[in-house]
């Protein structure tokens, strides 16, 4: 079987879906499917790989005709468009895609996975917003388009989505596709390395001169404005005056497609000079970007993991899953979007967001008792062993062959 996938830029290490996507194409190939990658020009030059196809400068309406030729050109058995808003440029044309394609007689299954879901419509200013209401209504009612996605959905056999979430809200808007929605949980996005946990711990705390019996608290996932990290550094600031030999570590970089050049370079700044007004020097540090097997070994050695992030976390974070895949009792925010599994068990720890004394508060909590740690480190392990690579690419195999 071959598959063809159509991301906004296939840059693994400055893209969450596009990591995603390089993770379920190493494991769909183990499993005999193999794909190739349509994706922009730049990308594909920075990818190296053969398998991995430049078809568009960027993702403008102009953008469609040489994508939908290239897509024409190639002998693939499905064609899996992945989503998410940030990736294609925070642009729309991808939307009418589907509906191209088939106007063009292409007769090859469609299948979309739509990472995110519920908070993206369109809003132009020059149609009158009960007409564009009207409009959205009146399509997805008889089930011609989607009020956010467009001809994507609507226009593909299967719909894949990475939680429960996401699927409800699919399926109430398009319920005559609810049998084509498929909820396919992520998996963590690095591999825990094979390492030693007292040396990673040992070689952690002499890599950045912190003392061999300081806690160690990191963050892991790139450093983005919505990742809290404004409501951790004051938070933490707190935690000290009660562990002052307590540490944070930082892993993961600024440059992303989200937060690119200047942009990112202006953020890092902020960073670090936020680090310094509240006087954390000697108790931060920022890895920068980290290979994988590297960022593995930092959080080997790390003693609790947490993940403030503005609006809340979800399933939908490897991040998270990453922490809890190496035994890091867990702390992170909540709200509604937050997945009733984590909120209702023992898993992770739980604070609101954007609320420093609470985030502060429950990290101190963590680090004085040796007895919640090791229960959470027990709990979200076992929790994460139901999320992996290989069941991912069983289930894509599954959806696909149901196609053919």
């Amino acid at each position: 079987m071959r598959v063809t996938f159509v991301t906004g830029a296939y840059r693994p290490d400055r893209c969450g879906v596009a990591d995603y996507t390089a993770h379920l194409r190493s494991h769909l190939s183990k499993k005999g499917i193999a794909s190739t990658v349509l994706t922009t020009h730049a990308a594909a030059q920075a990818a190296n790989d053969p398998s991995v196809q430049g078809a568009v400068e960027r993702w403008t309406l102009a953008s469609l005709l040489p994508l939908t030729r290239k897509i024409l050109t190639i002998e693939t058995d499905i064609l899996h468009i992945q989503h998410a808003a940030g990736s294609f440029e925070f642009q729309r044309p991808i939307f009418l895609l589907p509906a191209l394609l088939r106007r063009l007689g292409y007769r090859q299954p469609i299948v979309t996975t739509a990472h995110e879901y519920g908070w993206w419509e369109w809003q132009p200013r020059w149609l009158p917003g009960p007409a564009l209401e009207f409009l959205k209504q009146w399509g997805q009612q008889r089930g011609w388009w989607d009020r956010e996605d467009g001809f994507l959905l609507t226009g593909s056999e299967a719909i894949i989505t990475t939680n429960d979430n996401i699927a409800r809200i699919m399926g109430e808007r398009l319920p005559e596709r609810r049998d084509r929605i498929y909820p396919i949980p992520i998996a963590a996005n690095i591999e825990v390395a094979p390492v030693d946990t007292q040396t990673a711990r040992e070689h952690l705390r002499q890599t950045y001169h912190w003392p061999q019996t300081a806690p160690v608290v990191a963050f892991f996932g790139f450093l983005h404005p919505v990742k809290g990290l404004e409501t951790l550094l004051p938070a933490f600031q707190q935690v000290i005056q009660v562990h002052d030999q307590a540490r944070l570590l930082l892993i993961g970089g600024v440059e992303t497609l989200a937060l690119q050049g200047q942009d990112a370079q202006n953020y890092w700044d902020k960073l670090q000079q936020q680090i310094a007004d509240l006087g954390l020097k000697d108790h931060v540090a920022c890895t920068g970007y980290s290979p994988a097997e590297e960022a593995s070994r930092y959080l080997s050695g790390a003693d609790i993991g947490v993940l403030p992030f503005n609006p809340g976390v979800t399933l939908k974070s490897g991040s998270l899953l990453a922490l809890l895949a190496h035994r890091l009792p867990t702390l992170i925010t909540q709200s509604e979007e937050t997945d009733p599994i984590l909120t209702t068990g023992e898993v992770v720890e739980r604070v609101p967001p954007r609320h420093p004394d609470s985030l502060a508060a429950a990290l101190t909590r963590l680090l004085q008792d040796a007895d919640a740690r090791t229960c959470l480190s027990q709990s979200g392990y076992a929790f994460v062993q139901r999320f992996g690579w290989d069941a991912i690419a069983q289930q894509h195999g599954e959806i696909y062959r149901s196609l053919e």
